[in-house]
């Protein structure tokens, strides 16, 4: 059984455009690969975090994965920070990474863009992650288009470290899903649905209110001509909600089309919200429940306990490599 890895950051609420494009694709890859799912909260602090609110987005965050359908007895679900492997191997690999490539990525340039000063964590960002992913043999990493760069990178050190040190490391491949990927704004729907917008009308969170789901797709951006149609070059916003149509009712987009030939937006954007706020209601209900329990404490005891186990033998081959510690006899 091959392995994934995948790491969310615990930086506010789920999308429906994180949970279309990652979290609903992991349901599915659970049952056909070895599963480790992580709550990247080391980083979370590369930029400024409120210590409360971080404290709140760990547990929040783990307890989505469960509610949405992850199965602790499938996947291996744990915070990053509780797993000492990543900081240790992040260091290693910091040290085979060069300046120049890590000031060439994108995200880098973009989080610094403007600002006075950045954290030196936020430019050694990508060996933090490449540590993350090659610390469990990870065969295949499902990432968003945003994150390609950054898998590159990945690829390149494990190559850089198995041929300067010794050959360790599994190559990773990118998984990047065929559909769904990409849900965009629902104001500015030629942009990516972002949590980190500030006009909150352009996203639903997750654990969005009924009423808020339904006055936020009433209000989404569409166009003049009132046809319900796919296509994303002249009807983006019209595009976007037919994909989260199909995406959450299984219906062919063709066939949505079909279904409202004659009709306005306004009964197709009323009928895209009561599904979504169907769909979601379950998610919410179960979210809630994990919250105070002892439950979920136990799953992220559990997943820690097992990423160590695993993440530590990692280790021990990276030190040897790179003659690290003392000799055992």
């Amino acid at each position: 059984m091959k392995t994934i890895f995948s790491g969310i950051q615990p930086s506010g609420t789920i999308t429906l455009g994180n949970y279309i494009g990652a979290l609903k694709q992991f349901i599915e890859l659970q049952n056909e690969y070895n599963c480790y799912f992580c709550i990247v909260d080391q980083h979370a602090i590369t930029v400024p975090q409120d210590r409360l609110e971080l404290r709140k987005n760990i547990r929040s965050l783990a307890a989505l994965y469960i509610a949405v359908g992850i199965d602790p007895e499938k996947a291996t679900l744990f915070v990053q920070s509780e797993v000492p492997a990543h900081a240790q191997a992040g260091w290693m690999m910091q040290c085979v990474s060069y300046i120049g490539e890590l000031e060439r990525m994108t995200q880098f340039k973009d989080k610094s863009e403007g600002k006075d000063a950045v954290s030196a964590g936020l430019l050694t960002y990508p060996p933090l992650m490449a540590a993350d992913i090659l610390l469990y043999s990870t065969d295949l990493v499902p990432v968003g288009e945003d994150q390609k760069q950054h898998l590159e990178l990945t690829r390149d050190l494990a190559e850089r470290f198995n041929k300067k040190y010794n050959d360790i490391f599994t190559i990773p491949e990118v998984r990047i899903p065929k559909v769904g990927a990409r849900i965009m704004s629902l104001q500015e729907p030629t942009k990516k649905m972002s949590k980190s917008d500030p006009n909150t009308k352009s996203f639903i969170s997750i654990l969005d209110e009924p009423k808020v789901i339904e006055k936020k797709i009433k209000s989404a951006v569409t166009d003049s001509d009132g046809i319900v149609k796919f296509d994303k070059e002249k009807k983006p916003g019209v595009s976007n909600l037919l994909t989260i149509y199909s995406i959450f009712t299984g219906k062919q987009i063709e066939d949505i089309v079909a279904m409202y030939e004659g009709k306005g937006y306004g009964d197709f954007k009323g009928d895209l919200a009561q599904i979504v706020v169907n769909s979601l209601k379950p998610i919410q209900d179960k979210y809630h429940e994990l919250m105070n329990s002892e439950e979920l404490d136990k799953i992220l005891d559990n997943g820690a306990e097992k990423a160590n186990r695993v993440a530590q033998k990692m280790i021990k081959k990276m030190e040897n490599a790179m003659g690290l510690g003392r000799k055992r006899r």
